[in-house]
């Protein structure tokens, strides 16, 4: 069997609809998922929502609806964005399941019997917003002297009895763990941050909570509901099939989060798993911000953008290609409308739409359609396909790195490449002056034009499967590079190229509105 690659977003807090901040990192998830499944993983990919919590109850209770109907409601939302954006999902999790219960009770029990929980009284600053205490030394200050949490999030003292678990006890166990695993935490600067925190001493965490009852039950406590990061951060072994057995996905290769939520995957998430004796993780990867022109994105300044509606103005794969391009990930980026279309027009229109276009309307007009054969004895076909060989393997290594805005650099420069080969060779002189000179370098521009669509599949699947087809390639965008076998076969086929469908036309700047 093929080497097993789970990879997770966080579950999304649906206590209102998608934002673009879930769209880009669901985009990037589902993009390194079809880049590992290329490379002959066995992947497993899942993302969902997360419906449990104050948060939740807060807002169905301004709405004037049940809680559940509210969880139903909005849930769906964001399991249609997944659809629409072409995510690969293969499990869409909601922690209202029988199945999560199950699963996070599992985990309580296990770490109970472990003797990491204890009950006791708490008193102490909490965030509706965040799902999270604060210690006093963690504050800061707000306007008119408010006490806010270090994401500037309104807290309030809460006093009630809850269970506690022992995360004091795991502070040395968690400093070794990122000694001996470096590349756990990443990109560096959160693995800092998490360790300066870690560094600074940890204190035991409330998990339970006794002042609203929507939530999973803790075993055996009645009245007390599980503390939310508990149940979320077991959805992913839920979807691994636990608590039976973990199956073979466990532990999970990579859990892709916004950098606000680290510490709870990088500290508090690890620490269950070792006082529930289960496997940690390989790697939790803290992705930036998304800025709108620079701002940040809240709904009291009214600068929300739905994702939903820039992909119906730009393009389900122009809005995948723009925020993974643009963005070096990790860290915060920007976005605009004209920076869509700018970033589309130049590298998707202009850059390889324009190479494919001409190219194979060059083949149907002059060559009847037909297969021309590759070019393989001229140093200038060589050197091109050398080129664009070097430029896929440079994409390659950018998303192995998780170094994604890096691996689309690199892949445009076989795109560069194929745009100087062109111009150079200048087939459409070559038709006159020496036909099968001509036939060579546009059979080897097929040939790397192929392998390019198959490289930027993950980014942008439907508008590669489409050029794809166009070259008899239905299916291929889940090959792996490097056979040059289909070629041959097409030929014998008897396969002709049509007159191609533009695929990917230029933009107009369309300015969205805030939701």
């Amino acid at each position: 069997m093929s080497d097993p690659f789970y990879i997770t977003t966080a579950i999304h807090y649906p206590n209102g609809r998608p934002h673009i901040g879930h769209a880009y990192e669901m985009i990037a998830a589902d993009a390194i998922a079809r880049f590992q499944r290329q490379a002959g993983r066995d992947v497993f990919f899942q993302t969902g929502t997360d419906e449990h919590g104050l948060k939740m109850v807060k807002t169905a209770r301004e709405r004037g609806v049940e809680v559940r109907a509210l969880a139903d409601e909005m849930s769906g939302y964001f399991r249609e964005m997944s659809g629409a954006l072409n995510i690969s999902c293969d499990r869409f999790i909601r922690t209202v399941e029988p199945q999560h219960y199950a699963a996070s009770q599992a985990i309580w029990t296990a770490m109970r019997d472990a003797g990491d929980l204890y009950l006791d009284r708490y008193e102490g600053w909490y965030s509706v917003r965040d799902e999270a205490f604060y210690e006093e030394k963690e504050l800061v200050d707000g306007e008119g002297g408010a006490r806010l949490s270090p994401q500037g999030t309104p807290v309030e003292w809460t006093a009630e009895e809850t269970w506690f678990f022992r995360l004091s006890k795991y502070q040395q166990p968690l400093l070794d763990f990122y000694a001996a695993n470096p590349d756990f935490i990443q990109p560096e600067s959160r693995r800092n941050e998490v360790l300066r925190f870690v560094e600074g001493g940890l204190t035991d965490l409330s998990v339970s909570r006794t002042s609203f009852d929507w939530g999973v039950p803790v075993p055996g406590s009645p009245g007390h509901v599980m503390y939310v990061w508990v149940d979320a951060l077991t959805n992913y072994l839920t979807g691994t099939g636990y608590p039976d057995a973990p199956n073979r996905y466990w532990p999970a290769a990579l859990h892709l989060i916004g950098k606000d939520i680290v510490r709870f995957h990088a500290v508090y998430w690890p620490a269950f798993l070792m006082s529930a004796a289960l496997p940690l993780p390989q790697k939790v990867f803290g992705h930036g911000f998304l800025l709108n022109r620079g701002e940040k994105m809240s709904k009291s300044t009214g600068n929300v953008v739905d994702p939903m509606q820039l992909a119906t103005l730009y393009g389900v794969d122009t809005l995948r290609y723009f925020l993974l391009r643009d963005i070096s990930f990790g860290q915060d980026g920007t976005f605009s409308d004209d920076a869509i279309v700018t970033r589309a027009n130049s590298d998707l229109a202009n850059s390889f739409g324009n190479l494919a276009q001409r190219t194979l309307s060059f083949i149907a007009k002059n060559l009847g359609g037909e297969l021309p054969a590759m070019g393989r004895g001229d140093p200038a076909d060589a050197a091109l396909v050398s080129a664009v060989g070097e430029a896929i393997d440079g994409l390659r290594r950018g998303f192995m790195d998780l170094h994604l805005s890096q691996g689309l650099e690199a892949w445009m420069r076989g795109v560069f490449a194929c745009n100087q080969y062109i111009d150079v060779q200048a087939p459409w002189a070559l038709r006159k002056t020496d036909p099968d000179r001509m036939h060579a370098v546009l059979g080897t521009l097929v040939r790397v034009i192929r392998d390019l669509a198959v490289a930027i599949y993950p980014v942008v699947p439907a508008s590669a499967e489409a050029l794809l087809a166009q070259l008899g390639q239905a299916g291929a965008g889940h090959d792996v590079l490097g056979d040059d076998g289909w070629y041959a076969a097409a030929q014998a086929g008897g396969f002709r190229i049509a007159p191609p469908t533009p695929i990917f036309p230029r933009l107009t700047i369309e300015e969205s509105v805030p939701v």
